[in-house]
């Protein structure tokens, strides 16, 4: 089995993890805009590709995985995913499998307002949220809302443009302030097609839970992996132990029941008052992985094993709890 790794950037290890799980009986392909990106020195092939948002980036994937003949497609990119599932059929035409929840589910997860109202549909939690400014003024007026508040893109990735404000006046001028900065970022495209652009969230604070809700390739939920943030980093997981908490579980467990996505989904929960409030619906590997790989869930090899057609011993997928580990630097050379 060939797999190509998409927007693969700065994750190394996953690629890494993918190409333990084939023992030599495949290779992996990584694709990124610059053939210095450090994951790509994980890769057996690396091919530089335009920008997503690219009138010819589609059909530069086809001919990558007609050249290589590729047989599975990993995007490790938020701003990928609505393009890659919007164009899942194209690919599974010929016969590649494309790890992409559905559009509808990509939508839900990609609009962060649509993810606060998703969630509480489910009857779950979701820090109180609105995109407009007026509204949330009037909240605030009538105490349904309070400071601090936190600022972020409606469509966003990473910690890109998140803010923390403290009164009436800097909630004006950061909103204001952050619809500027926006169309600076490369989040300008995605932003453009709406003008409200920014949610307006209460700020939770209290411990924060990483979840890895696994569906298999059919969408049916399999099962939870839960993990206890100790230290973040440029917003993503430096630091974090394998815990067991039926509760958080049994959230995440509804999440991937009725969402219905694909593979992994990286779930943001933090804890206030002894109440669960999901943050975050990131249907992708997300930077928490890895401690849910070396706690022992072997979701590389799942994903093989689907993909060609066996049965998956759900074994495999647990995690061994009260593990710790934290993330390091170090160099790799990238040079062409």
């Amino acid at each position: 089995m060939n797999i190509l790794f998409t927007c693969a950037g700065r994750r190394t290890y996953l690629l890494k993890y993918f190409h333990e799980q084939l023992s030599g009986k495949g290779l992996i392909i990584g694709a990124d805009m610059q053939l210095t990106a450090p994951a790509l020195t994980a890769a057996d092939i690396k091919v530089c590709v335009p920008s997503v948002y690219a009138e010819n980036y589609v059909d530069r994937l086809l001919e990558i995985c007609a050249e290589y003949d590729v047989n599975l497609i990993v995007s490790l990119n938020d701003l990928e995913l609505p393009i890659l599932a919007n164009n899942k059929s194209l690919f599974e035409s010929k016969k590649i499998t494309v790890l992409i929840s559905s559009e509808d589910v990509i939508d839900i997860c990609f609009d962060k307002y649509k993810t606060f109202k998703y969630i509480i549909s489910l009857g779950l939690k979701s820090p109180e949220t609105f995109i407009h400014l007026d509204e949330a003024v009037a909240a605030l007026k009538s105490g349904h809302l309070k400071f601090p508040l936190v600022l972020k893109p409606r469509w966003g990735s990473g910690s890109i443009g998140i803010e923390i404000v403290y009164d009436e006046e800097e909630l004006a001028t950061v909103y204001t302030l952050l619809q500027k900065k926006i169309k600076r970022t490369i989040l300008s495209t995605v932003s453009q097609k709406d003008s409200d652009c920014i949610l307006i969230q209460q700020k939770i604070s209290g411990e924060e839970y990483g979840l890895d809700v696994i569906n298999n390739l059919r969408g049916e939920q399999v099962t939870v992996v839960v993990k206890k943030k100790l230290a973040m980093r440029a917003g993503e997981t430096d630091k974090a132990e394998t815990v067991d908490i039926p509760e958080i579980f049994q959230i995440g467990k509804t999440i991937g029941t009725n969402l219905k996505h694909i593979g992994n989904l990286d779930c943001d929960i933090l804890e206030e008052d002894g109440k669960y409030y999901v943050l975050e619906l990131n249907p992708r590997f997300g930077g928490g992985f890895p401690f849910s790989y070396e706690a022992g869930v072997n979701l590389p090899k799942a994903i093989i094993d689907w993909v060609d057609g066996r049965t998956v011993d759900n074994a495999i997928l647990k995690p061994k709890v009260g593990k710790i580990f934290s993330k390091c630097d170090y160099l790799v050379d990238v040079t062409n």
